[in-house]
């Protein structure tokens, strides 16, 4: 399946911005079951310098920076992406339990320690063929357990998960269920929740956005010790039958991973009560929104400004 991403992003000053410096993640990553064939910027006014790089999660960050007065920036990002969504169900039918899962995730050794241990007595090309097929990703998931800046933990978040963590139950139930739970409890509302909201606010008045459901399932997963982190990118959005298709309507959308030792990451959607498969494009990934935030910046000037943003989801065939 091919996309086409157009993702314009406008600001328009009341006074003048002297200068500014600023950070894009709005470029497709290269994984698995996704690729990004071709990703070109258009900035308005033209920047005086603009890089490329990789941050600690290996999601792609454009900086640029622009050095004459402006009262408006344009920022338009134009990306080919193919999915290739059989990936993704070959991996729905593990059967190892969550309970497996959190144990293996707390008690797997460093290679040194392996090492060490192969040494005592154990079959040493056993520990080797074990740790490089499950270490890096081990590593990797590690760091997605911990509470980050705006996903921590909590008895009550803990509480509202404890119907779905079964005993035995395998994870992939255990987070299909809380996926369910979350879509069918909470209800989608765009004027209650800001960037700010905590997540104690958004179970209590069961309301909020994509954002806000996708960090609560993340703090449920990690209360028990499941390594979970947050996804942003786009979804595929279809006119109703005989409509016609609409521009610019599509928006930015984010949902969770969950990791499995035997399979690697999945992706959920709690928002919509799906699996993404082959209507959803990522863009970034990390422990949370603050990790990933399509663009942020500085600016020097400006007074008041307005934002408007549009986003369109094209699939070519």
């Amino acid at each position: 399946m091919k996309y086409r991403i157009t993702h314009t992003t406008q600001y328009h000053y009341s006074q003048a911005v002297g200068l500014c410096q600023n950070e894009a993640r709005l470029q497709p990553r290269n994984f698995g079951r996704q690729y990004c064939d071709s990703s070109r910027f258009d900035i308005s006014p033209t920047p005086s310098d603009f890089r490329e790089r990789l941050d600690f999660f290996g999601n792609r960050v454009a900086y640029f920076a622009i050095q004459q007065a402006h009262t408006q920036l344009s920022l338009t990002v134009i990306s080919d992406v193919t999915l290739f969504p059989k990936q993704q169900l070959m991996g729905l039918f593990d059967p190892m339990s969550w309970e497996q899962v959190r144990d293996l995730l707390q008690q797997a050794p460093p290679p040194m320690q392996a090492q060490a241990q192969s040494q005592q007595g154990q079959n040493q090309s056993q520990v080797q063929v074990q740790y490089q097929e499950h270490a890096p990703d081990f590593f990797d998931a590690q760091q997605y357990l911990l509470d980050s800046p705006m996903v921590a933990t909590s008895p009550e978040l803990a509480e509202y998960a404890r119907a779905s963590f079964h005993p035995n139950r395998p994870l992939l139930e255990v987070v299909h269920d809380l996926m369910t739970r979350i879509y069918k409890d909470f209800t989608y509302d765009p004027n209650f929740t800001t960037i700010a909201t905590p997540l104690s606010d958004v179970l209590h008045f069961r309301r909020g956005v994509c954002q806000d459901f996708a960090h609560l399932a993340i703090a449920c997963l990690r209360a028990y010790g499941i390594a979970a982190r947050y996804v942003s990118g786009y979804v595929e959005t279809l006119p109703e039958p005989g409509k016609q298709r609409l521009v610019g309507t599509d928006a930015s959308h984010a949902w969770f991973s969950v990791y499995s030792p035997r399979i690697g990451w999945l992706d959920f959607d709690p928002t919509n009560n799906t699996v993404p498969l082959d209507q959803h494009i990522t863009l970034a990934w990390g422990r949370d929104y603050a990790d990933v935030t399509p663009l942020k910046g500085i600016a020097l000037g400006g007074g008041q400004h307005t934002l408007s943003v549009s986003v369109d989801v094209l699939r070519l065939e």
